[in-house]
């Protein structure tokens, strides 16, 4: 296990400043994911701390050993990094106990860490003669998980992992990799463009925008207390609406709100996530324009009367209104207040 320490490194292709000056820290044992949209940066951070491309400016430093970004840089084979691809990428000509022992010393490629490894990633011993193409999607990325982790890594890199599978599945598999590294005690980063699986399965989540790390905290913390009203809308959606505060409560177009922290008094913006909004049938104060039912819940996209903005409430199945119709709104719980 190590602590991934990365400060101020920058890396460009021509004139694209894919990674440019992030500072991150991954605790030893902890999970961390990078969470942005496509293009801003995060496979290339992960590809730095591997070692497969090496900073042009800046230092990645494993438990204080500097690794890359001063003087010649550690290569990627000594660095005992674990690297999980988006597909996968097994040995189709080797079975499943030779592809979990590809990466260790000849002398232990039949020893009791294969049948270890199966059971970490909540895999049956019978599988380990089966071959890739006889396994589901999720069964193939709980197999490079174990392969990864068979060496004993100082670091795990998942680089987007789960995005070939289905939700459910994406779900199930996201939650045994987590188990999985928890019990080998491993030090991982996930790269990832989805916000629900950063929020669920990490233990810090660092948001990329542009090649900069805008910000990382614990998830609840990013969530309630977002950095910017960027991240605000793309970690989970919100609205940001303009208030009033006076003695920590906000008045805005949905009412009054306590606020979360102490803030100043005076004109802001606030942060409303969807799950705050309520709404009730047969009242005024917004139009319902759109519907999205998912079962268990929906989003109903409301536009406050006369000309007011545009949100969204989250609320449950049954308990969507109908397109058209006026319903009167709400807000539970404190909101956030932006910085500056």
């Amino acid at each position: 296990m190590s602590t991934v320490t990365v400060r101020g490194v920058r890396h460009a292709f021509a004139d694209v400043r894919a990674v440019d000056g992030v500072d991150l820290e991954v605790p030893e044992g902890s999970l961390t994911a990078v969470l942005g949209p496509s293009g801003c940066g995060k496979t290339t951070l992960l590809r730095l701390i591997a070692g497969f491309l090496h900073p042009q400016s800046g230092t990645i430093a494993f438990d204080g050993r500097v690794v890359a970004g001063q003087g010649r840089p550690v290569s990627a084979q000594e660095r005992r990094v674990g690297y999980v691809p988006q597909e996968g990428a097994l040995f189709p000509h080797l079975d499943v106990a030779a592809n979990i022992g590809f990466g260790l010393p000849r002398s232990q490629r039949r020893s009791t860490r294969i049948s270890e490894m199966l059971d970490l990633v909540e895999l049956p011993a019978s599988y380990a003669t089966r071959s890739p193409h006889e396994l589901s999607g999720g069964q193939q990325q709980r197999v490079a998980l174990a392969r990864a982790l068979a060496p004993r890594p100082s670091v795990v890199l998942l680089d987007e992992p789960f995005s070939s599978l289905d939700a459910s599945l994406r779900t199930t598999t996201g939650r045994a990799v987590v188990r999985a590294l928890q019990a080998e005690h491993a030090t991982a980063l996930l790269v990832t463009h989805d916000q629900d699986e950063a929020l669920s399965l990490a233990d810090q989540v660092a948001v990329m925008r542009a090649g900069r790390l805008v910000q990382a905290a614990r998830p609840r913390e990013l969530y309630r207390s977002p950095g910017d009203a960027e991240v605000a809308r793309f970690v989970g959606g919100a609205a940001i609406l303009p208030a009033t505060v006076a003695d920590d409560v906000a008045t805005f177009a949905l009412g009054t709100a306590r606020v979360h922290g102490h803030v100043a008094d005076g004109r802001a913006d606030v942060v409303v996530r969807p799950e705050q909004v309520t709404i009730r049938p047969g009242g005024h104060g917004a139009r319902v324009t759109e519907v999205s039912f998912y079962g268990h819940d929906a989003a109903v996209r409301l536009d406050l009367l006369p000309d007011g903005p545009t949100l969204v409430a989250r609320v449950t199945g049954l308990a969507a209104p109908e397109p058209g119709s006026e319903v009167a709104v709400g807000i539970t719980g404190e909101v956030h207040c932006l910085p500056g």
